[in-house]
């Protein structure tokens, strides 16, 4: 088994952007905020938790980075919006969307309540709408690019994700009706889908205590994927390197989807 690692460095490849992470103060979020300021973005963070994302924004700011924080619930259109608008006021433009913010828990369909489906359709895909709606006009003045982070439940029929995989196969129809409704502006829309990812919060819910290890052992690659790696894939798509791509999805999950609902079946009991 080969083990990959990725290594953070900085280099002027955003220098002069402005990108606006939503989740920004954790998780795969907070990596993706952290790795764009290392390559002279300037970063704005969304997320719910003022004290998460002021530890994400001091990190970037000792690394040599600028960042503003917004407290802002992306179910809330017109707090993303002001938080957008101020993104803008700083920043004197917007080029790059990154939408992370997202809920998700285990729960059979069967016993589900209609508030907690409703909730993460809410912070997935509403979410993403409301971030995309609200940039746009900035984004299009000289043609930005949006990534959405989804996951593999997408496509990949699960038991007992119903809501997360509704609201995440949600936002990858969202963004290929978006990147071709917006690719004449010049902006481009494309989702990141992680498969299991060490470090994150969605592991500590989907994969918790012992399961973590037999969970692992499924995983074609022999091992999770780390944040720097989900980082690289954005970088991808936000870089020069992937100016004509939009409207697609880029799995980084290890082959997990390949083997279908896999260790979430045993789970069924």
């Amino acid at each position: 088994m080969t083990t990959t690692t990725t290594s953070v460095f900085r280099s002027d490849l955003l220098a002069g952007k402005a990108a606006l992470i939503t989740g920004g103060g954790s998780g795969i979020g907070a990596g993706i905020a952290k790795r764009l300021a290392a390559q002279g973005a300037k970063v704005a963070l969304l997320g719910r938790t003022q004290e998460k994302l002021t530890t994400t924004a001091d990190a970037i700011a000792a690394a040599g980075g600028t960042a503003k924080t917004f407290a802002t619930d992306v179910r809330d259109y017109a707090a993303v919006d002001a938080a957008v608008r101020g993104t803008v006021e700083a920043f004197g433009r917007l080029d790059i969307v990154v939408n992370s913010a997202a809920g998700n828990f285990l729960a059979p369909a069967a016993t589900l309540s209609a508030n907690g489906f409703r909730t993460v359709i809410d912070i997935d895909l509403c979410g993403t709408f409301n971030t995309c709606r609200a940039a746009f006009e900035h984004l299009a003045k000289q043609g930005g690019s949006i990534v959405s982070i989804t996951a593999t439940q997408a496509e990949v029929a699960t038991p007992l994700q119903c809501h997360a995989g509704a609201a995440k196969a949600g936002i990858e129809k969202l963004t290929r009706d978006l990147a071709l409704e917006w690719a004449r502006t010049g902006v481009r829309v494309n989702t990141v889908a992680p498969g299991p990812i060490d470090d994150t919060e969605g592991m500590s819910r989907l994969a918790p205590g012992d399961m973590k290890e037999s969970f692992k052992k499924r995983v074609p690659l022999q091992r999770y994927g780390t944040i720097d790696e989900v980082c690289e894939a954005v970088m991808f798509l936000v870089s020069p390197a992937g100016a004509y791509v939009t409207g697609t999805t880029l799995l980084i999950d290890g082959g997990t989807s390949l083997l279908g609902a896999g260790p979430f079946l045993e789970l069924m009991g």
